[in-house]
């Protein structure tokens, strides 16, 4: 085995080799964070439609009973 510098870089040890990773990968942004991402924004879009949802049948409700209370 070769000897290494120091003692946090063992040279001739661990196994392989590693991948090369690009600078996208090595900043945790590759391919897999990707998908995340749009995963999230799926579900981000499906939480506002239904809070939207919420709020206009609340609106209408509210709507309904402020107008037979006037007439």
């Amino acid at each position: 085995m070769t000897v290494s510098k120091n003692i946090n870089n063992p040279v001739g040890m661990g196994g392989g080799q590693r991948k090369k990773l690009s600078r996208t990968e090595r900043q945790n942004n590759g391919p897999h964070r990707n998908l995340d991402r749009q995963g999230a924004a799926e579900q981000k879009a499906e939480l506002v439609r239904k809070m939207r949802e919420k709020a206009a049948a609340a609106e209408g409700a509210g709507q309904a009973g402020d107008d037979t209370a006037q007439s």
